[in-house]
């Protein structure tokens, strides 16, 4: 699902027939439906901080060691990057934010693709 807590927010505000948006059937869908929406604004990361942050997720690794631990990587079997050089070396506060942002959502948009990516608790 693409859609945002603002889209269920507006089609709530741009619904023709108000008097029946407040019957209970209808607020417990639109409630269903803004609680399964995405965030509003999320953070966008490079594919590289992308597949980092998917594989420290897999790891059940916690936010200090993916920001304290992610010198370097394989990416894609080939070809080892560094993540650090992503965080520390251009616009640090935005960019650690970003990655921290994307870490407790669980979900972000891929930079070069403007694919939404969203990471699923496993169970």
């Amino acid at each position: 699902m693409k859609e945002t807590k603002r889209d269920v927010v507006e089609a709530i505000l741009l619904a023709k027939d108000t008097d029946t948006i407040w019957d209970s059937s209808n607020v417990r869908y639109y409630l269903n439906r803004y609680d399964a929406a995405l965030p509003d604004d999320l953070p966008v990361i490079p594919e590289l901080i992308s597949k980092y942050l998917i594989m420290r997720k897999q790891d059940r690794g916690d936010l200090v060691q993916a920001l304290d631990e992610g010198t370097s990587f394989l990416l894609d079997g080939t070809q080892w990057e560094s993540v650090q050089d992503w965080f520390w070396f251009s616009d640090v506060k935005d960019r650690v934010d970003t990655f921290a942002r994307a870490w407790v959502l669980k979900v972000w948009v891929v930079e070069e693709t403007g694919e939404i990516v969203k990471v699923e608790e496993e169970k």
